[in-house]
């Protein structure tokens, strides 16, 4: 066979779409021999699926289609269409192929202007591969006709009627699709021909057309075809809702335009002007008379012109506008005199706070300092450190009034975004200036006291660390210059007194902890609360319960009796709240028309309050064998606590309970090595700690206790269960011990000393360096303890412990192995 030439095919290139569909119907269909088989020429097609009946065009690039179709054409006969099973293979074999195609006529070949070669093609009738005839220099097969059924039973029609009712609705939703086709659709009566012309018009996938092209009963495919028509309309309205939504928002944006344009016009006519021009005037008349640094007031310009420029529907308008506007509310260089009169400043201090020495020392210190220098710029960072209720926060507006200044308070409690301090950047939608810039802009001036209240509880985690955001805001040399994400500029906090307040200092990083002053604030003794609740807390719950006109008065011993059996605090805010309490009571009473006290006496506390809250620890009654009374330490204030010890047959083993930390549990056994150390002096039998177990407890097991301070505590009631000698059971004790028996000082000791007094003893031992700590006591509490400074503890079991011996001392049985020794 020559090579042909397609030169008469490109010729007819500019032949009607109509003459060229005119020249397929002339094609005839392939006759079937006496088998009921045709042989014909095999077009393979990829990517695409021919129904019959249906017109499509095709593009032809493989050398052995073009060998094919000229073949058909020279013969004047149809071809098979076959789909290959993978698209990507350019050299398809016999099992390459779906075993159902469709006959098709073959047009002439056009060659496109990108040197592409397209032809049309019409279906006409589904085959089934038979064998395959050939395959070089081009595929030819024998293939047996499908013939379809060209009327409909019932149940047939009825699925005719319903894709038909599906595909007007997709052709009322699917521009693409002319209307033309439904009225093609209407005409058809053979209910395979439906099918393939519907599932032409559609726009299915490439393997939704294979399946129906697979489907040999109209039926079935009219089945499967009716639940594509059904997912195809969902998606239509879906796509229809949507697109109508986005253009009424269009329309609406299109309206809102046309109408400001109008609005613009009118105004100018009325010699008013735009209303954004206007805004972008007002703003800059704001610039210009601001009191602005160089930097800002660049800043700010630069922003303005940008806002100038952009349209006033733009979605940026408004976070420049709320930046220019954050930086005219800045208080940049707005400052209020400082009240420099010392004794004015002492005057309102104890005016509104009693005790608390050291802090306001401090602060009239730096009053002092200030109306000796007053250009001096650098201001204190003072941290108060202290139990709940003490007067922390409270005493910091305090030192606002007596200085004059503003008062800001910041609560960090809980703050876990360093953005919380710092900021956001302005690339965030909503971002805003962190909390020191926000409460800068409401205080309303550059040297307010700012308070940043429960510092100690400042959490980090993945979205950064707080703590180290502070360390700029609270560090002299850096906060003249503070940057906050949001606004980009420097701002000056060096003229803002930084008050911190906190209940403990472990949980401050260190770099945090050194850039402050810190400032103890013990909790109450019982004395100090009545004086504040005489002068503070009676005056305003009296008012605040509206019974001022009745004289009622609270008598000291009630007090006590609140204090001691109804609030367990080392501030005042239960015992306020005891005492509002009362006062509800005798308010009530005058309203019901009732009798009601005039004066409020211990004994009509619990008639008022109910029965006692809180058992305060007691003193012991009689002198025990190894039971003594410890000096202990706690956040709201000194207790004294029993240490017992009890010696029994064993193993030589030391067991502790009591919730004993493992510092107290360490004491324990220096104590007990000392006691070893002085056996001989002591008269123990060194066989008692072999032979003997030595338990040792602290009554109330609910509560952890730790520290070093009870050592010699327990080294005294263990030799006190060692000796029989019992211990004095008005001594009360405090001191941690070493091997070697020396005491050493401790903390806590005026809250200890306090709490020795209140529970009724009369002896207290001390460490003799803690004797500087007794400076703060109060008078009756010195003249009616006999406080005796140690250094040993051999001085510390003179004083306890009695001579003689009230219980015989244990002793080790001797085992049966030693008495027949004996008896040798």
């Amino acid at each position: 066979m020559t090579q042909p030439t397609w030169q008469e095919e490109e010729d007819n290139f500019d032949l009607t779409l109509s003459q060229r569909t005119e020249e397929l119907y002339r094609i005839p269909n392939m006759e079937p021999n006496a088998d009921g088989l045709i042989e014909a020429v095999v077009l393979p097609l990829r990517d695409m699926v021919v129904f019959p009946r249906m017109v499509s065009p095709i593009f032809v690039g493989r050398e052995a289609s073009l060998l094919a179709l000229h073949e058909a054409q020279r013969s004047e006969q149809t071809v098979i269409g076959l789909t290959q099973r993978d698209p990507d293979v350019d050299d398809p074999g016999m099992e390459d192929f779906l075993p159902i195609g469709v006959e098709m006529a073959v047009g002439r070949l056009l060659t496109m202007p990108d040197g592409s070669r397209s032809a049309l093609v019409q279906g006409r009738r589904r085959v089934e591969i038979v064998e395959f005839a050939r395959v070089k220099p081009y595929i030819k097969v024998r293939a047996r006709i499908i013939h379809e059924p060209s009327t409909a039973d019932r149940q047939t029609q009825a699925l005719m009627r319903s894709v038909l009712s599906s595909f007007e609705r997709c052709i009322q939703l699917d521009r693409s699709i002319p209307e033309e086709a439904h009225l093609y659709a209407l005409n058809i009566s053979e209910p395979g021909w439906l099918a393939d012309m519907i599932a032409t018009s559609l726009a299915l996938t490439y393997e939704a057309k294979l399946r129906l092209l697979l489907i040999l009963d109209p039926k079935m495919r009219l089945t499967q075809l009716n639940n594509l028509l059904a997912q195809e309309v969902d998606v239509l309205e879906l796509e229809d809702e949507i697109h109508a939504r986005v253009q009424n928002e269009v329309d609406k944006s299109q309206r809102e335009f046309y109408l400001r344009e109008q609005m613009k016009q009118i105004q100018t006519e009325l010699g008013e002007g735009d209303i954004f021009t206007r805004d972008a005037v007002e703003l800059k008349k704001k610039l210009e008379e601001a009191n602005l640094p160089e930097e800002a007031k660049k800043v700010a310009f630069k922003e303005l012109e940008r806002l100038n420029q952009m349209p006033p529907m733009a979605p940026e308008v408004g976070i420049i506008r709320t930046y220019i506007d954050w930086i005219l509310d800045l208080p940049w260089s707005n400052s209020t005199p400082d009240n420099l009169d010392v004794k004015n400043a002492a005057k309102t201090l104890d005016r509104d706070h009693y005790g608390l020495k050291k802090a306001k020392d401090r602060i009239l210190e730096y009053i002092a300092v200030r109306s000796l220098k007053p250009k001096k710029e650098r201001q204190p960072i003072l941290c108060f450190v202290g139990p709940p209720g003490v007067g922390k926060t409270s005493l910091g507006r305090s030192i606002a009034d007596a200085l004059g200044r503003k008062f800001a308070r910041v609560s960090l409690g809980g703050v876990r975004d360093e953005a919380e301090i710092r900021g956001h950047r302005r690339t965030y939608i909503g971002a805003l200036p962190g909390r020191i810039i926000q409460t800068m802009k409401r205080a309303g001036t550059s040297n307010p006291l700012f308070m940043l209240d429960e510092i100690d509880k400042l959490y980090s985690d993945f979205r950064g660390d707080p703590a180290s955001a502070m360390l700029e805001v609270l560090d002299p040399e850096q906060n003249y210059a503070f940057s906050d994400h949001y606004l980009e500029l420097p701002f000056d906090l060096s003229k803002v007194m930084f008050i911190t307040t906190a209940n403990s200092l472990g949980s401050i990083p260190s770099p945090l902890l050194d850039r402050m002053e810190v400032i103890e604030f013990p909790g109450y003794i019982e004395e100090e609360k009545i004086e504040i609740a005489n002068r503070y807390l009676i005056p305003r719950q009296i008012e605040e319960n509206g019974i001022e006109e009745l004289g009622v008065t609270f008598e000291i011993p009630a007090l006590q009796r609140i204090i001691r059996e109804y609030t367990y605090e080392a501030g005042v805010r239960n015992l306020e709240r005891e005492i509002g309490r009362v006062c509800r009571k005798v308010a009530r009473m005058k309203a019901e028309g009732k009798k009601y006290p005039a004066a409020i006496t211990a004994a009509m506390i619990e008639k008022l309050l109910g029965p006692q809250q809180i058992i305060p620890p007691e003193a012991e009654q009689t002198d025990e064998v190894g039971v003594t009374t410890s000096l202990a330490w706690t956040e709201n204030g000194g207790e004294i606590m029993s240490v017992e010890v009890a010696i029994l047959e064993g193993k030589g083993g030391v067991q502790m309970t009591g919730q004993m930390g493992e510092v107290m549990q360490e004491s324990a056994h220096a104590a007990l090595t000392y006691i070893k150390s002085r056996a001989a002096v002591l008269k123990i039998d060194m066989e008692v700690f072999e032979r003997f177990d030595i338990h040792i407890h602290m009554p109330e097991g609910g509560i952890p206790k730790d520290g070093p301070s009870a050592g010699i505590t327990m080294a005294t009631a263990i030799v006190s269960a060692l000796t029989g000698r019992p211990v004095h059971r008005h001594v009360g004790m405090t001191g941690e011990i070493t091997l070697r028996g020396r005491v050493l000082p401790i903390g806590g000791v005026r809250e200890k000393v306090l709490a020795a007094h209140r529970a009724g003893l009369k002896t207290v031992i001390l460490p003799e360096k803690n004797l500087k700590d007794l400076v703060d006591l109060p008078k009756t509490a010195k003249s009616e303890l006999k406080i005796i400074p140690v250094k040993h503890m051999d001085e510390v079991l003179e004083i306890a412990l009695s001579k003689q011996a009230v219980v015989s001392p244990p002793k080790p049985k001797k085992l049966p192995k030693e008495e027949a020794q004996e008896e040798e």
